[in-house]
């Protein structure tokens, strides 16, 4: 295993670099621009967990219970509250399955999709301002690295 720093991976590019060190490099550059990112939402009442459920709702339309739990990999029961506060806050509906009546799915309203609206549009703009101070080396760098955290992301 290589002793090079975690700062030096990210300033001196080094020629080699250990799979352990970049993986931790990552793993902490992700969360941290992760949670900076988050906090750049239309409203501090809604949690992460309801943001992320309400955008997957806006992105791909109606889910049952059980298929957005799956999809956010949380439990049902978890789900099941964050699926009751944005119901009591108007964000989301819940409606009857058309395919089968024992079953309810739930659609996000015109105030749910106008909140993920406005959060996207803020985490866009505070990232594009970040972006902009980088030259255009490093943001062929990013574009190249974006690709490549999507292909980790679904693997």
């Amino acid at each position: 295993m290589s002793s090079t720093p975690v700062s030096t991976i990210a300033t001196d590019r080094p020629k080699r670099v250990s799979t352990h060190d970049l993986s931790t490099a990552l793993r902490i550059g992700v969360a941290r621009l992760g949670r900076r990112l988050r906090a750049e939402k239309a409203d501090d009442e809604v949690s992460d967990a309801q943001i992320s459920a309400l955008a997957l709702l806006v992105r791909e339309g109606a889910h049952t219970l059980g298929e957005l739990s799956e999809r956010e990999r949380v439990t049902p029961p978890s789900m099941n509250r964050t699926v009751n506060c944005l119901a009591d806050s108007g964000f989301i509906v819940r409606v009857a399955d058309p395919a089968d009546g024992r079953k309810v799915v739930v659609t996000p309203t015109e105030k749910g999709r106008e909140l993920v609206a406005e959060t996207r549009r803020r985490r866009d703009a505070w990232l594009y301002q970040r972006l902009r101070t980088l030259t255009p080396e490093q943001r062929r760098t990013l574009a190249d690295a974006a690709a490549i955290m999507r292909e980790l992301a679904d693997s």
